[in-house]
């Protein structure tokens, strides 16, 4: 609920939400949230241009530093196959701030590639996976979540962009046919 406007000599009060938080109260706080967010290495972007203008490297798994602090590339491969690709990530894993080893969330960027079933030729897609699986920890899940965006933003050309969740979301069927919107 917002207060509103009155004749008070503080024009600001009004803009303020009466939260239990306070958000927006403390600027100090608040720029402490900002301050959490992870870097991204330059070769995040170094290596998506080379997928996008060379066309040699088919995929680029990324994740974040065990500290959280930073997002890198965790592996790119000029093999297109499916099959292993969706198995590194399946097979993803991450430490929580406790050392803890389980499965782990990444991004992946992945050219894909399909024919019109139309006949009219094939098409390439550059598509930005966030691979977030649901027995992941929640720390990680949580961090990948809140630097997705950082990341999306840095990589120019993305044609498509979704949010994987269980292993049938990254089979290639289900895969192709959110990518082609359904014409393959």
């Amino acid at each position: 609920m917002y207060h509103r406007p009155s004749l008070s000599p503080n024009p600001r009060r009004w803009a303020y939400p009466t939260t239990s938080n306070n958000l927006g109260r403390n600027r100090k706080a608040d720029k402490n949230i900002h301050l959490n967010r992870c870097s991204i290495s330059p070769e995040c972007i170094s290596k998506f241009n080379e997928l996008k203008l060379n066309k040699k490297i088919k995929y680029i798994i990324y994740k974040l530093t065990d500290d959280f602090k930073e997002i890198v590339v965790e592996e790119t491969s000029e093999d297109g196959d499916w099959d292993a690709f969706r198995e590194k990530l399946v097979n993803a894993q991450s430490k929580n701030k406790a050392g803890k080893v389980g499965k782990g969330p990444r991004y992946a960027v992945y050219d894909f590639n399909y024919d019109l079933a139309s006949g009219e030729g094939s098409r390439s897609k550059i598509t930005f996976i966030a691979w977030s699986p649901d027995d992941a920890g929640i720390q990680p899940k949580m961090v990948y979540a809140s630097s997705k965006d950082a990341l999306k933003r840095s990589l120019n050309g993305i044609a498509v962009e979704f949010q994987a969740n269980d292993e049938d979301d990254i089979e290639y069927q289900s895969v192709l046919g959110k990518v082609s919107k359904g014409l393959a």
